[in-house]
């Protein structure tokens, strides 16, 4: 279908979002490459998950034609109005933000992966809404490595019990552990946090052998969390550019201010 651009969204993607969208990944999968080789590693270990938040529906259509199929949201809200917005596309998505336990039965119906399961309350209600949806959902344990009072996520000393107790809950499939890294110049303090959570991640192996995945690394420090393991990168700004009014310091998964 035809996608009339409005001058707010030329102003902000351009005339052909499209060529930029795949000019962007083009350099955002170069740069995994050269991570990867860096690191010795095989690239097909590390995908890719484009978070699109702010960016509304119809320009994903021109994500879509540039090659990207998984769509990471922060709000569930907004990816629930996307989800409708472009049924008729074969795209899934995959919540990364923190979630509301009322807001689960939403998450429920559509998402095919969350990344952020940080409670066994919130772990109960999505098991039981899911069950009523006949479905499973594949989840990332969050995990606050960096001990941050302004992030989500459980402390590093919980979540090894937190995993060996996620068989009460058969719906959720439990793929990795997930992390924000602290937001710092300092690269060895951000090393830090994506080498606590790789420690972490080789525990949980031995209580659960699906607990393979890595969700680490973001626009800014990507390349950094594929050198420490990472096998799922989170990148938004650096495919489709900043957010409008956005902060240079935002990172979805911190707590709000009240």
């Amino acid at each position: 279908m035809s996608v009339q651009l409005s001058d707010e969204d030329r102003a902000r993607f351009g005339d052909d979002p499209r060529a930029l969208f795949t000019e962007n990944l083009r350099e955002i999968q170069a740069r995994i490459d050269a991570a990867c080789a860096r690191a010795g590693r095989d690239r097909s270990e590390v995908r890719l998950l484009p978070i699109s938040k702010t960016v509304p529906a119809h320009i994903l259509r021109f994500a879509f034609d540039a090659g990207i199929r998984t769509f990471g949201e922060n709000k569930i809200q907004e990816a629930q109005q996307k989800h409708e917005a472009l049924r008729d596309l074969p795209v899934s998505f995959a919540i990364v933000g923190h979630l509301q336990t009322n807001k689960a039965k939403y998450l429920a119906r559509f998402a095919s992966e969350f990344h952020a399961l940080d409670s066994h309350r919130l772990a109960n209600e999505l098991n039981r809404r899911l069950e009523r949806e006949e479905r499973d959902l594949d989840v990332y344990v969050q995990v606050n490595t960096s001990r941050e009072a302004t992030k989500f996520g459980l402390a590093p000393e919980e979540t090894l019990e937190f995993i060996s107790e996620l068989g009460a809950y058969p719906r959720l499939k439990l793929r990795g552990l997930m992390t924000l890294a602290i937001f710092s110049d300092d690269t060895e303090r951000v090393r830090a946090c994506f080498q606590r959570l790789r420690s972490l991640r080789d525990e949980a192996l031995r209580i659960n052998p699906n607990a393979q995945g890595l969700s680490m690394g973001m626009s800014g420090d990507f390349e950094l969390a594929i050198e420490e393991g990472a096998t799922i990168v989170r990148v938004g700004t650096s495919i489709f550019g900043r957010r409008p009014g956005s902060d240079a310091h935002y990172w979805p998964g911190l707590i709000p201010e009240r």
